[in-house]
């Protein structure tokens, strides 16, 4: 039997987070800049939860709806709130927790605090893929 793998083994650590204030304009200047396909919205105080703002939520809620990128403040077209995984969660079960409520990515939340990004790619590429 194989070493448990898990979603702290294959996540990607580096996460942009953003303020729902910000113009979709400058997180998208942000996403270029990092190469990332979602940015982590800030919580605006201690009961708040996070929010994710992904490249398909801005191709369907400003590219499809032709707004205007510089007036369309994210948290108008951000997800909240979102389902996030522990990092001790085996990547098998958060392969069939994405399958179940249709997730490409997700946040990864130890003690309250985002410490990382998991997306299906990740668990493929950095999990299955390791061992063959």
């Amino acid at each position: 039997m194989s070493d448990i793998v898990r979603v702290r083994d294959v996540m990607k650590s580096e996460v942009d987070m953003v303020d729902g204030m910000m113009r979709v304009s400058d997180a998208l200047k942000m996403m270029r800049h990092v190469e990332n396909k979602c940015l982590i919205v800030e919580k605006r105080h201690a009961d708040d939860e996070y929010g994710m703002l992904l490249l398909s939520d801005l191709a369907r809620h400003v590219l499809g709806e032709d707004r205007a990128p510089d007036r369309v403040n994210v948290y108008e077209v951000m997800a909240k709130p979102v389902i996030s995984v522990d990092p001790e969660m085996d990547i098998r079960y958060c392969a069939r927790l994405f399958d179940r409520f249709e997730l490409s990515r997700a946040p990864v939340v130890e003690r309250g605090k985002v410490v990382g990004v998991v997306s299906f790619t990740d668990l493929v590429m950095k999990g299955l893929l390791r061992d063959l």
